[in-house]
C-alpha cells in the first residue's frame, strides 16, 4: 500500500528506475500516477474558475460598497435640499406675494412618485405593455380590498405633505429638521400599540431625552434674521404643523409595515396600491380647501423652476430610501439622519442668515445623541429584532416605509 501511493515525485533518487518499473506493482503504480496527474490537471483547470469567482465576488462587493455610500451621500442630499429649497421657495414666493399653492405641489408629488412606481413596475414586468397591464390588473382592479385598506396611510400621508408645506412656511429649516425628528418617537409609541413590539430601557431613555432636545429646540427662539417680524406668531404655527406631521408620519409608517407583514407583493406595487387613493385624495383636497382660489389665480399659479425642482426632489425620494434600505445598515441611515441636520443648520446660517442662540445647540445636540442611541445594536437576539423595527427616514415625508 506505501509503494503504490508513493508518487515520482517523492520517490527516492536512488532507487533504479528498472526495478520500479519490472516489479508487480509498476502497472497499478502507473495507473495512479496518471490518475493523480489527470486529477491534477481538472484541480488545474478547476482553480481559474474559483478565482474568477472569487474576483466577480469581490467586484461586487466593491460595487455595492459604492452604491451604498453614494445611495447614502443622495439621501443626505435629498434631506437637506428638499427643506431648503421647500423652505426657500416658500419663503421667497411669500415676498413676492405670488406664492404658490401648497395643495396643488402636493398634488403633483404624489402624481409623479405614482408614475415613477409605474416604471419601476413596467421594467420588472419584462419592459413591456402587457406585463404592466397584467400586474395592475391583479394588484388593483382584482384587489379592491387591498386598496381599500391603504386609504388609511394614503389619506395621512397626504395630510403629512400639507402640514409639511405648512411648517416650512412658518419655521427656518433648521429648527423644522430637529422637530420632525419626533417621528422617532411617534414611531417607537405607535410601534408598541399596534404591533405589541417591546422596547429596552436604553431605548425609552433615548426616546426621552430626544423629547427634551426637541422642547429644548422649541423654546430657543432661534430664527432667520430673513424671516417676517411676525414670526412668533408664525412660529407657533408652524410647531404645531411640524408636530402633528410628526405624529401622522408615526402612526401611518407603523400602519403600511403592519399591512406588509406577511405580504407578498412587491413594494412598487404597495406603493401604486397606495398611490391611487392619494392621487384621489390630494385633488380633493386641491378641490376642496383651495378651489377658489385656483379659480381666480390658476392650478400654477407662482410655479417656477425652483418650486418644480421642489416637487422632483420630494417625488424621487422614495427612490432614493429603497436604495439605501437595500443596501445601507440602520447605523450608516441614522448617520445620514443626523449629518442633514447639521448640514442644514450650517447652510441655513449663511443662506438664511439663521443665528442658532446656545439653547438651540444644546437641543440639537441631545436629539443627535438620542437618535445616534435609538438606533444603536444591543447584541444579537436584539439585533435581529431590530430588523424589524421601524425607523422614518424621510424629512420631505410621505415616505413609504420600506
Amino acid at each position: 500500500m506505501a509503494t503504490s501511493s508513493t508518487t515520482p515525485d517523492t520517490a527516492p533518487l536512488s532507487e533504479p528506475i528498472p526495478e520500479v518499473t519490472s516489479s508487480p506493482a509498476a502497472p497499478v503504480s502507473k495507473r495512479h500516477v496518471s490518475s493523480h496527474n489527470a486529477a491534477t490537471t481538472e484541480e488545474g483547470k478547476k482553480l481559474p474558475k474559483k478565482k474568477k469567482a472569487k474576483r466577480s465576488a469581490t467586484k461586487e462587493g466593491e460595487v455595492n460598497i459604492l452604491i451604498k455610500y453614494t445611495s447614502l451621500f443622495l439621501l443626505v442630499g435629498q434631506m437637506v435640499g428638499l427643506v431648503l429649497l421647500m423652505r426657500y421657495s416658500r419663503m421667497k414666493g411669500g415676498e413676492k406675494g405670488d406664492l404658490y399653492i401648497a395643495s396643488t405641489a402636493v398634488f403633483l408629488m404624489e402624481a409623479m412618485k405614482f408614475t415613477i412606481c409605474c416604471g419601476v413596475v413596467f421594467y420588472q414586468a419584462g419592459s413591456t405593455i402587457m406585463g404592466l397591464v397584467t400586474a395592475l390588473r391583479k394588484h388593483v382592479w382584482e384587489s379592491p380590498f387591498e386598496v381599500m385598506k391603504l386609504c388609511v396611510p394614503s389619506l395621512l400621508y397626504t395630510v403629512q405633505n400639507n402640514l409639511l408645506y405648512l411648517a416650512l412656511t412658518n419655521l427656518d429649516a433648521a429648527t423644522y429638521q430637529v422637530c420632525y425628528q419626533l417621528k422617532i418617537l411617534t414611531t417607537a409609541l405607535f410601534s408598541a400599540i399596534l404591533l405589541q413590539r417591546h422596547f429596552s430601557p436604553k431605548k425609552w431613555s433615548s426616546l426621552i431625552i430626544l423629547t427634551i432636545g426637541v422642547a429644548i429646540v422649541q423654546h430657543s427662539g432661534s430664527v432667520d434674521k430673513s424671516s417676517p417680524t411676525t414670526a412668533s406668531k408664525n412660529r407657533l404655527i408652524g410647531l404645531i404643523a411640524v408636530l402633528c406631521a410628526a405624529c401622522t408620519s408615526g402612526f401611518s409608517g407603523v400602519y403600511f409595515e403592519k399591512i406588509l407583514k406577511g405580504s407578498k407583493t412587491s413594494l412598487w406595487l404597495r406603493n401604486i396600491q397606495m398611490g391611487l387613493p392619494s392621487i384621489i385624495i390630494a385633488y380633493i383636497t386641491v378641490l376642496v380647501h383651495d378651489g377658489a382660489e385656483i379659480r381666480t389665480r390658476g392650478f400654477f399659479a407662482g410655479y417656477s423652476p425652483l418650486v418644480w425642482s421642489v416637487v422632483t426632489i420630494q417625488a424621487a425620494g422614495g427612490l432614493i430610501v429603497a436604495v439605501v434600505v437595500k443596501y445601507a445598515d440602520n447605523v450608516l441611515k441614522v448617520f445620514a439622519t443626523s449629518f442633514s441636520i447639521i448640514v442644514s443648520c450650517v447652510i441655513s446660517a449663511f443662506v438664511f442668515d439663521f443665528r442658532p442662540n446656545l439653547t438651540f445647540c444644546v437641543g440639537t445636540f441631545l436629539v443627535l445623541l438620542a437618535t445616534v442611541m435609538y438606533s444603536s445594536p444591543e447584541g444579537g437576539r436584539r439585533r435581529k429584532r431590530k430588523k424589524a423595527s421601524v425607523l422614518p427616514l424621510a424629512v420631505g415625508g410621505g415616505m413609504k416605509i420600506i
